[in-house]
């Protein structure tokens, strides 16, 4: 026998792998960028169509997109999809310190005034009479926890 394969039966032969460190970094990082914040603001207490992250904020799906992969890489959001809609929400971290920093952050942001305008923008595209057209045959956000508006 070689030494390169007693090697390989050493570090592949019945070696139970261990589940992945939760990335405190990537955490932070995820949590560094005002548009991160501002959908996971949107996100708090509902789950949402990225279709409503690009009426709301303004920007590109492309863009929303790489944000949305960002937080789900850092273990904060996760999708679902439905069809053609993918759906996103916010998902306690498995690790318990990030768990309770996520949900103080998420308590700080509901008290800015900028993050108040983009809920307030969101329960108008949602519960209006008459939605915006990019939004006229999307799926309604919806709740996980509390509601955000008596009609949704």
């Amino acid at each position: 026998m070689s030494a390169g394969h007693i090697c390989q039966g050493v570090y592949h032969g019945g070696v139970e792998r261990s589940p992945k460190a939760f990335d405190l970094a990537l955490f932070f990082a995820a949590l560094s960028d005002p548009t991160r914040l501002r959908l996971l603001n949107l996100m708090n207490g509902r789950e949402v169509c990225v279709c409503y992250f690009v009426e709301i904020l303004g920007q590109g799906q492309p863009k929303i997109s790489r944000h949305l992969a960002y937080l789900r890489k850092a273990g904060i959001v996760m999708a679902r999809r439905e069809g053609k809609w993918m759906h996103y929400r916010i998902v306690a971290p498995s690790h318990d310190g990030a768990s309770k920093l996520l949900s103080e952050t998420l308590n700080v942001l509901r008290a800015q005034k900028a993050m108040q305008v983009d809920l307030a923008r969101l329960e108008k595209a949602c519960c209006a009479p008459r939605r915006a057209a990019a939004l006229e045959t999307a799926p309604l956000p919806v709740l996980v926890e509390a509601p955000h508006c008596e009609t949704c």
